[in-house]
C-alpha cells in the first residue's frame, strides 16, 4: 500500500461539524513543514546541481501529470514575471498538454513515452535538468520521461510523497516528502500537493536567487506587467536612491527593471 493511498487517520468525516473539519484538515497541514523539511539536504544536492548548468545555458524542465503537472506549470508560469527570465528558462509539462490545466485528459497520464515527445517540443540541451513530479511516484508519463532523460545524460530529479517509489528508482535526486495519508483518503492535491509546492518554490527561489536574479531581498529583474508592480519596483527604487516617487518612477518606466534603474543612477549620479 502506498502512503499516499493509505486510509485516512480520520474517520465519519461526513459527521464532522465545520469547524472540526477545518481544525483536523489544518492539523494535517502542519505535518508538512516537518515532512519537507527532512528532505532539505536532498533538495539541496539537486540544487547545487543545477545551478552551474542553467549558468551555461541549460534549462529547468518540471513534468508531471493531474495536479502534480498543474503544480509545475504554476511555478514555471511565475518565473518570467517574478525574475525577469525568458519563457522558456524554466518550463512546465502536464500530461495531456496545455488542456489538461483545467480538465482532465483521460489516459493522457499513462503513456510512458509522451512526456519525452513533449520536452523534445522545446528542443534538446545537454544542460537541462528533468525533475518529475508524482505524489504517488508511479505515473508513467513521469517515470518515461525522467528515465529517457537520464539515458540521454541530463540531471534528472523527481518530487514524490511515497518512499522508494519507482519515479525515485529512476532519477539522480529522488526527493521524498513523506506527508503519510491524507485527510479524505487518497486525495493527494491536499498534503502531498501542498509538499510538492513547498519544494517547487524552495528549488525555483533558491536557483533563482543564486542565479543573480535577487539583489539583497528583492525581485531587482521583476516584469512590470502591472500597476502594482510598477508601484513595487518604484518603492524599491526609491529605498535605494533616496529618489522621491515621482522621480524613481519615471526613471523606472525609462530603464525598464530595478536593477537597470538603480545601476542608471548609481553610474550618472
Amino acid at each position: 500500500m502506498k502512503v499516499t493511498e493509505s486510509t485516512s487517520n480520520y474517520d465519519n468525516l461526513d459527521k464532522m461539524s465545520v469547524q472540526e473539519l477545518l481544525g483536523n484538515i489544518n492539523k494535517e497541514d502542519h505535518r508538512v513543514a516537518e515532512a519537507v523539511k527532512l528532505v532539505i539536504p536532498d533538495i539541496s544536492q539537486l540544487v547545487e546541481e543545477i545551478v552551474p548548468r542553467m549558468e551555461k545555458g541549460g534549462r529547468l524542465i518540471y513534468i508531471g501529470a493531474g495536479t502534480s503537472g498543474r503544480l509545475g506549470v504554476l511555478d514555471a508560469s511565475e518565473c518570467p514575471p517574478t525574475y525577469g527570465v525568458p519563457f522558456d528558462m524554466v518550463i512546465g509539462l502536464i500530461a495531456g498538454g496545455d488542456t489538461a490545466i483545467r480538465k482532465a485528459v483521460e489516459n493522457a497520464e499513462d503513456d510512458p513515452n509522451q512526456a519525452w515527445t513533449d520536452i523534445l517540443d522545446y528542443g534538446f540541451n545537454d544542460q537541462d535538468t528533468i525533475i518529475g513530479i508524482a505524489a504517488s511516484g508511479t505515473t508513467p508519463y513521469v517515470i518515461g520521461g525522467v528515465k529517457t532523460a537520464r539515458e540521454k545524460g541530463l540531471l534528472t530529479g523527481c518530487i514524490t510523497c511515497n518512499p522508494n517509489s519507482p519515479l525515485s528508482q529512476e532519477v539522480d535526486h529522488p526527493i521524498e516528502a513523506v506527508v503519510g495519508p491524507e485527510f479524505v483518503t487518497g486525495s493527494t492535491r491536499m498534503k502531498a500537493g501542498t509538499a510538492q509546492k513547498l519544494v517547487l518554490n524552495m528549488i525555483s527561489t533558491t536557483v533563482m536567487i543564486k542565479l543573480g536574479k535577487v539583489k539583497g531581498n528583492k525581485m531587482v529583474d521583476m516584469q512590470l506587467s502591472n500597476a502594482k508592480l510598477v508601484d513595487r519596483g518604484t518603492r524599491m527604487i526609491m529605498e535605494a536612491t533616496g529618489l522621491e516617487e515621482i522621480e524613481a518612477k519615471k526613471l523606472l518606466l525609462s530603464e525598464g527593471s530595478v536593477r537597470n534603474a538603480t545601476e542608471w543612477y548609481y553610474k550618472n549620479k
